[in-house]
């Protein structure tokens, strides 16, 4: 992993990040990756060698468009970002489940972590790369693949917006308790990411923090192709 990525990781305000995904439930990362990591990752796509399942969205009716699912080990780059990224996350979350009355229980290592994901047989990687061609699209969803999951997920834009593509907004739903849903509509350029929540998030109200539940995704391409690195931290049975 180049030093320089390492470095950007490492200086994130995590202090910022944490309170924007308690106030509004997600987050927007700078650049982490740079042109040539973006390519990197996009080049992967095309060789069968790095995955172990390949899915199309339309046979399944979720949405138009491919994902790939990434075959352990994980290429470098993709290993790296989320062993990186989930220590900071593993405390938000254990923060959550206090909030709403539970013990904590996320490790403080990725590793641990998964440990516990492959206990309950959840052993098949599930990091995924994204390729959508002009019309297509990817209903709301919440990548859930067995009894154990992490509470947060990260996505990354690998191409750039209005020059490889058009439209294509990331959408995130919140559906509140005895109210009418909210919608967020996010953009994000080359090498940023998007940290987001599973499937639910606490809420605070007049007797507490609730639950509210999440789902995301993204909105019509209207031109171009555009790729996306999808970085889940619990694995699937």
């Amino acid at each position: 992993m180049p030093d320089h990525l390492l470095e950007k990781i490492a200086q994130l305000n995590w202090h910022l990040i944490q309170q924007q995904i308690d106030e509004s439930g997600f987050s927007k990362l700078p650049s982490l990756l740079n042109k040539a990591e973006c390519k990197e990752i996009i080049d992967t796509y095309e060789n069968p060698d790095h995955f172990r399942n390949t899915i199309n969205m339309a046979r399944y009716r979720f949405g138009i468009g491919e994902y790939k699912y990434y075959e352990a080990p994980l290429p470098p780059l993709v290993q790296q970002l989320r062993e990186r990224l989930y220590p900071e996350l593993a405390k938000t979350a254990n923060r959550w489940l206090e909030q709403l009355g539970h013990d904590s229980s996320y490790p403080a290592a990725l590793s641990e972590f998964l440990d516990q994901c492959h206990s309950e047989e959840q052993a098949r990687s599930t990091p995924l790369i994204l390729k959508y061609e002009a019309g297509g699209y990817n209903c709301l969803h919440q990548d859930l693949y067995g009894k154990i999951y992490f509470p947060f997920q990260v996505v990354f834009a690998l191409n750039q917006r209005e020059v490889d593509y058009s439209g294509g907004e990331f959408l995130l739903v919140e559906q509140r308790p005895r109210a009418q849903s909210r919608g967020h509509v996010i953009t994000l350029e080359q090498g940023e990411g998007l940290i987001f929540p599973t499937n639910h998030r606490p809420t605070a109200g007049t007797r507490g923090y609730y639950k509210t539940t999440l789902r995301h995704g993204v909105g019509t391409i209207t031109a171009g192709t555009r790729y996306s690195l999808g970085i889940i931290f619990h694995d699937a049975k």
